[in-house]
C-alpha cells in the first residue's frame, strides 16, 4: 500500500499535503505522560521498546497526522558512546564527564561497535513496523554531528555554546575530530535503523544557529551532507529530511547543497524564501511557528498561508519545531485537520 507521506517526500502526486509535527509523541498528550509515568523516568521510557511503541502509535490514533516519528532521544547517541546521561529536574540532559582532552575522545567508543549497542531503538522500530497501519509511515532521526558534539562538549544544554565555540575558534581541528567520531557512529546508527524498517529519516541540527553562516558548512552542513549522501547511496528508496533550525541566512545565500529529499524549514525562515532557494531541488517541509499552535485562528490562517506559497506541490506541513508541552490536544487535532483540509485535491 503507497504511503502518501513518503509519496509527497518523493513529489510525487498525493489527495492531499501530509501532516506531521516534530515532537507529536510527548508531554501534551496525557496518554504519553500515562506510559512515561509507568517507565519511571524518560530514558527508562526511551529502553523499553514496548512503551516507546505506545508512544510513538498515539499521535496517530488521537491527533491524526500522517507519520509517525520513532519515540527517541538523540542522545542515546552519545551515551552509547560511552558517555553516562541523566536528565535531571529543571536541568535537563546532562553528561558526568564532558569531552574535554583528546584522551576523553579516545576513551569512547565508535563506529559500529557504539551503533549496536542501541538494539533497543531497532526492537523498537521492529515493534512498530507490525503495528503501523500500512498507509502511515515511520520516521527515524538522529542528531546531526554538531548537535550533539555541543551536548558532549558543553556537558548539558548551553544558551551561549561558549565551551564548543571556544573550541571551533582555538582548536578546530579537535572539534573536527569529535564531529568525525559522531559522524561515523551516526552513519551506522541511521543503516541500521532503515535495516530495522523506518521508511524515512530526517537529520536534526536543533543548534545550527550557534555557528556563525561563514563557518556553517565547515563544521555542521558538511557532516549532515555526509550522511545523507552515505545513505542515499545504498538506500536511495529511503528519503531523507535535513532539519537545521535558525540558518535563513544560509539559505538566502544559496549555500545549501546536497543529495536529499526534503528540507525542513524552521519557522524563522520565510517560507516564500525557502520556495524560491530551495523549492525546485527539495521538497519543503514545516513551518507554522509552534506557538501558534496555541490558537485555532492563528493557526488556520497560518496554514492557509503556508498552502497559498507552496500550492499543495513539493510541500509537507509540519511545525517550524517541536510542539510544546502545554498545547491544548485539540489545537493539535485542528491543525491536522486545517492542513489536510486545505491541500485536498478534488
Amino acid at each position: 500500500m503507497s504511503k502518501i507521506f513518503v509519496d509527497a517526500c518523493f513529489r510525487k502526486e498525493t489527495p492531499y499535503t501530509p501532516v506531521w509535527m516534530m515532537r507529536q509523541a510527548g508531554r501534551y498528550l496525557p496518554e504519553y505522560m500515562e506510559v512515561r509515568a509507568k517507565a519511571g523516568n524518560f530514558l527508562n521510557l526511551c529502553h523499553n521498546p514496548e512503551f516507546a511503541a505506545e508512544v510513538t502509535i498515539q499521535p496517530l490514533d488521537i491527533v491524526g497526522v500522517d507519520a509517525a516519528i520513532l519515540f527517541s532521544d538523540i542522545l542515546v547517541v552519545p551515551n552509547e558512546m560511552g558517555m553516562k546521561l541523566d536528565f535531571l529536574k529543571g536541568e535537563g540532559p546532562v553528561f558526568d564527564k564532558p569531552i574535554k582532552t583528546e584522551e576523553d575522545l579516545d576513551a569512547l567508543i565508535g563506529g559500529e561497535e557504539a551503533a549496536n549497542k542501541l538494539t533497543y531503538v531497532y526492537e523498537t522500530i521492529k515493534i512498530l513496523k507490525q503495528r503501523l497501519p500500512q498507509d502511515k509511515a515511520l520516521i527515524g532521526f538522529t542528531g546531526a554531528p554538531w548537535t550533539l558534539a555541543t551536548y558532549m562538549i558543553e556537558g548539558q544544554g548551553t544558551k551561549t555554546y561558549n565551551l564548543c565555540k571556544k573550541m571551533m575558534y582555538s582548536n578546530p581541528e579537535f572539534l573536527h575530530k569529535i564531529l568525525r567520531r559522531v559522524t561515523d557512529v551516526v552513519k551506522f546508527y541511521m543503516e541500521k535503523q532503515i535495516e530495522a524498517g523506518v521508511d524515512v529519516v530526517q537529520i536534526f541540527d536543533s543548534w545550527a544557529a550557534a555557528i556563525e553562516p561563514s563557518k556553517y558548512d565547515e563544521f555542521s552542513w558538511k557532516y549532515m551532507v555526509e550522511i545523507a549522501e552515505y545513505l542515499k547511496e545504498k538506500y536511495p528508496h529511503i528519503p531523507i529530511i535535513m532539519f537545521p533550525k535558525g540558518i535563513a541566512s544560509f539559505i538566502e545565500r544559496g549555500l545549501v547543497y546536497g543529495n536529499f529529499d526534503v528540507f525542513g524549514v524552521d519557522w524563522g525562515t520565510p517560507m516564500a524564501l525557502a520556495k524560491e532557494k530551495l523549492g525546485e531541488k527539495y521538497v519543503l517541509q514545516g513551518n507554522m511557528e509552534p506557538c501558534r499552535l496555541y490558537s485555532k485562528e492563528a493557526t488556520t490562517m497560518c496554514v492557509e498561508a503556508i498552502q497559498n506559497i507552496m500550492g499543495g506541490s513539493g510541500h509537507i506541513f509540519n511545525l517550524g519545531h517541536g510542539i510544546l508541552p502545554d498545547v491544548p490536544v485539540e489545537n493539535a487535532i485542528h491543525f491536522v485537520k486545517e492542513c489536510q483540509r486545505v491541500s485536498k485535491k478534488a
